[in-house]
């Protein structure tokens, strides 16, 4: 790979501009013809697992083997927690940059980055904020950019990123600022629902449509009806019915469980999920039309990690809601730089509870960021004003109630599902946000 730099910040009279230069990637398997994939702004993960960009037909490799990001110094491999390692140059590395004409080594197979492309540039917001999203690093001000120009169009967007990174504050604030602004917003967790469950709540039923169906109840496209719905966690939807959904969208009607007459539901979509869903359509698992009529607009929201820079803000940001409020000056610097360079696998809703610790336990400093750290106690909850104390609350319930029944069940996740009642990728998605599963667990 040539070492030309594959981003870099350029400026434009007025404008700041990212300069991309995207960098094609070929995996050597053991067996069959390489596979080939685009590495851009979203980071690029290898691995043997269905929802990888990249899938290894090896059993030498993880099924979330390693991940690949482009950054001004070139193609950035990180490790994450595979068994048998990833290599570059016989050496085993956790996060390094990959030097020029080297290969990455996973199991049996090669992994190559060949010449960038041409330069492309992508717009940033003269904004470090969208609507309650907030991020003056470029690569959240380039998802801003492209999202404010979305939201004045009625086009759908997809959101993709990982658990924790703020996709629904995102989608809000498209609402917020498109011409449906005073429509409803109506969100729906395709991943927190049961299976069995989902086509009811999406479009509705008539009285008698099945046992229990004692009165009609509006589904939620039908709810969201000149406004915005949010489908949340959208590769969680059943490959079944993703077909009505699809119909749906483009006839802008639905028809309700045992209803025979089609009703309006006019509603724009704004999806999120944490899978690759390309991965997915390759993979059969879900439709290829339905990912093409939901990607008009696709932007990735980067994690954390990726963003370090936006840490001192958003702990600014978090501390400011606090009652009474604070500053990042009360503080220890040694304890912001701390922040600044812990890897956040619950991303900013991880980062939020950490905040809140520090808050109401201001001698606790590095112990906040620890695993398993206890949010609070009731009476320092009721030094804070009603929605930070709820969802302090609700934090320290979960890493509490997560705790025990890791306890119990240790890595058997899909038992540990069952036993509470929810589906297993609502039970990874909330096992992410308290930084308590690792990249091979589940």
């Amino acid at each position: 790979m040539s070492n030309t730099l594959t981003v870099r910040l350029t400026r434009e009279r007025e404008r700041e501009l990212i300069e991309l230069r995207e960098v094609p990637l070929r995996l050597h398997g053991p067996d069959g013809p390489p596979i080939e994939a685009l590495l851009g702004l979203e980071p690029l993960r290898v691995g043997s697992g269905p929802d990888c960009a990249l899938v290894a037909r090896d059993p030498g490799v993880s099924r979330v083997h390693c991940e690949l990001t482009l950054t001004e110094e070139g193609v950035r491999v990180r490790d994450l927690g595979s068994k048998n390692g990833t290599f570059v140059r016989d050496v085993r590395i956790h996060d390094a940059l990959l030097p020029q004409d080297a290969a990455v080594h996973l199991g049996s197979s090669r992994l190559e980055a060949l010449a960038p492309l041409a330069p492309r540039t992508l717009p940033l917001s003269l904004a470090p904020r969208f609507g309650e999203a907030i991020g003056a690093s470029p690569l959240m001000r380039a998802v801003f950019a492209l999202l404010e120009r979305a939201a004045d169009s009625d086009a759908p967007v997809l959101l993709l990123g990982e658990t924790g990174t703020g996709k629904e504050l995102l989608a809000r604030a498209v609402h917020a600022h498109s011409p449906r602004k005073d429509g409803p917003f109506v969100v729906f967790d395709c991943g927190a629902v049961a299976p069995s469950l989902i086509e009811a709540e999406l479009f509705g039923y008539v009285k008698g449509a099945f046992t229990g169906a004692s009165a009609p109840r509006k589904g939620l496209l039908e709810e969201a009806h000149d406004g915005t719905l949010f489908l949340d966690e959208l590769g969680e939807l059943p490959l079944e019915l993703q077909p009505r959904l699809l119909r749906a969208l483009e006839t802008k009607t639905v028809r309700p469980m045992g209803a025979n007459a089609y009703r309006p539901a006019d509603a724009r979509v704004v999806a999120a999920t944490h899978r690759d869903l390309r991965a997915k359509v390759a993979a059969q698992t879900f439709r290829e039309d339905l990912y093409f009529r939901l990607a008009v607009v696709l932007a990735q929201v980067p994690p954390l990690r990726e963003r370090r820079e936006d840490v001192p803000l958003l702990i600014a940001h978090f501390l400011s809601r606090q009652s009474p409020p604070r500053a990042l000056e009360d503080l220890p610097p040694s304890l912001v730089s701390l922040l600044q360079s812990h890897p956040w696998p619950g991303n900013v809703r991880e980062l939020w509870n950490t905040v809140t610790r520090l808050v109401l336990f201001p001698g606790m400093g590095e112990a906040a960021i620890e695993k398993g750290a206890s949010p609070g106690t009731a009476d320092a909850l009721h030094r804070l004003e009603w929605k930070e104390a709820r969802e302090a609350a609700a934090a320290s319930f979960e890493l509490g109630y997560l705790r025990a029944r890791l306890a119990q069940r240790g890595n058997n996740l899909s038992a540990m599902a069952r036993e509470m009642g929810v589906s297993r990728q609502f039970l990874y998605r909330l096992l992410d946000a308290h930084g308590l599963r690792g990249p091979q667990d589940g």
